[in-house]
């Protein structure tokens, strides 16, 4: 089968791998229909993160059954599943408290032996462990790509806000507006919060902010601070929301953050970070970070998504064959686009 391999920062290829096989009475082997190109991945080709040449990338997937353990009973063949980008086993310490994104046996698709050696779904097939808490079918209202975004970039946005403790009247800032950002500007707003402030520097993404119903910022034309004391009563935000995982938008977010309130760090951190802890303190913050808990909430946006209040279709920009994925990072890679959808 086809899949994209990654092979030196800056480099993926596409090239022939076995089809994957059942190992465990609990994995299923899913045919790939639709997958993306995520934020995460990106990190991966910069060499941000580290993962060994030749190595399968992706972690998102939208196809149909062909394969399941006779442990599997959630889904079977020829059932059109979408997948999370983190498995769970549903019974350790941590599942049974609901934290399934810490699972002890968890397992990330397409990021290497440092989270789990799971290769990933940037192919034209994968194997599924844990099918049972990994897969669910996708309301047949719901098209592939639409699907797609609940396994982890809407997932995603969902914990945030969730993790944000966002109510009803609530004001959110939304530092950095890629996928994962104006996903959580419509999450927040379908949680009945306003106003929303949208952060970032490219004009196309701030335009998007502002069609969803968000007020756009500049983070260097305008001064986001001044923007978001004028909008709260000079109190600052109930929730700051930092999608981007930089040093700067994590500070931005603590400044902005009201006292006594919240930040969620979703964005991706892979190196020491220096925090300005005596602000976090004086404030009396809650910080919040780390993989967002797809899996606990995965239900509730497929519902969402299916309902319609969620609709992240003015996300994707670019749909390419799966053969066209080196040319896909490149343009992802150069910020020409929000969501790439790959079709095998």
């Amino acid at each position: 089968m086809r899949a994209v391999t990654f092979h030196a920062p800056g480099q993926v290829a596409l090239e022939d791998r076995p089809e994957p096989e059942l190992s465990e009475r609990t994995d299923a082997v899913v045919r790939i229909d639709a997958t993306g190109v995520c934020g995460s991945d990106l990190h991966i080709y910069r060499g941000r993160v580290r993962i060994e040449p030749g190595f399968t990338i992706g972690h998102e997937f939208v196809g149909k059954v062909v394969a399941a353990g006779d442990a599997v009973t959630r889904v079977s063949p020829g059932d059109r599943v979408l997948g999370c980008f983190h498995t769970a086993c549903g019974t350790c310490f941590f599942c049974l408290r609901g934290a399934y994104q810490k699972c002890e046996r968890a397992r990330t698709f397409g990021h290497g032996a440092a989270l789990g050696s799971l290769q990933g779904t940037q192919a034209e097939q994968a194997l599924v462990p844990m099918a049972n808490m990994t897969l669910r079918k996708v309301p047949d209202q719901l098209s592939d790509e639409i699907a797609l975004f609940a396994g982890d970039v809407m997932g995603t946005a969902y914990h945030a806000i969730a993790a944000g403790e966002v109510r009803p009247g609530d004001s959110v800032a939304v530092l950095g507006l890629g996928p994962v950002g104006l996903s959580a500007v419509q999450v927040a707003l379908a949680a009945g919060a306003g106003p929303v402030i949208a952060i970032d520097t490219v004009e196309a993404r701030l335009g998007v902010a502002r069609a969803l119903g968000a007020t756009p910022v500049h983070l260097t034309h305008e001064n986001p601070r001044d923007a978001v004391l004028g909008a709260t009563d000079g109190r600052g935000v109930d929730a700051a929301i930092d999608a981007v995982g930089h040093p700067d938008a994590l500070e931005l977010a603590i400044r902005l953050a009201r006292n006594a309130g919240n930040v969620v760090a979703v964005g991706v951190y892979a190196e020491r970070c220096e925090l300005h802890m005596g602000l976090v303190w004086i404030k009396g913050l809650t910080l919040r970070s780390g993989q967002a808990n797809v899996i606990g909430h995965v239900d509730r946006v497929l519902g969402m998504l299916a309902a319609g209040t969620l609709d992240p279709s003015p996300l994707i920009t670019h749909r390419m064959p799966l053969d066209e994925a080196p040319r896909a990072y490149e343009v992802y890679d150069r910020r020409e686009a929000l969501k790439i959808v790959l079709t095998p």
